[in-house]
């Protein structure tokens, strides 16, 4: 008996130490394509230590334009919304990254273009992320 109990006492700190989530909680979010199917962007949101992380990959096909990846996050704080491009043209995949601070939504966008802005062929943006949902 007193074996058990000197063992219970020896893994009672292990067990303390342990971080509660090891984990981060992730959200998935698939594939958005271009109007015209030539571009595709997909990723996954993560809460990060100060905010949310969005994590993705934008694929382009051969040719003369580039891929957009347009991502908008409403703040918590002020409720405006802000925009950020990821652009990628080479054939294959790119990948982007992205840190926020808190925010109410974040949405997507995938379109054609060139090395400077979108030209168009856009999707319609899909909301990868909602505070709360």
């Amino acid at each position: 008996m007193r074996l058990v109990a000197f063992l219970a006492a020896l893994a009672l700190p292990f067990t303390l130490a342990a971080p509660a989530a090891a984990d981060p909680t992730s959200w998935k979010w698939r594939t958005v394509y271009s109007a015209d199917g030539k571009a595709g962007a997909w990723g996954k949101v993560s809460v990060g230590q100060s905010g949310f992380v969005v994590r993705g990959n934008v694929r382009d096909v051969p040719g003369k334009a580039c891929s957009w990846a347009i991502l908008r996050a409403q703040s918590a704080t002020n409720g405006r919304w802000k925009a950020h491009g990821f652009y990628y043209c080479k054939p294959g995949i790119g990948t982007f990254r992205k840190n926020y601070g808190s925010v109410l939504q974040i949405k997507v966008q995938v379109c054609r273009g060139t090395a400077k802005q979108p030209t168009g062929s856009c999707s319609k943006q899909r909301t990868i992320f909602t505070q709360g949902g």
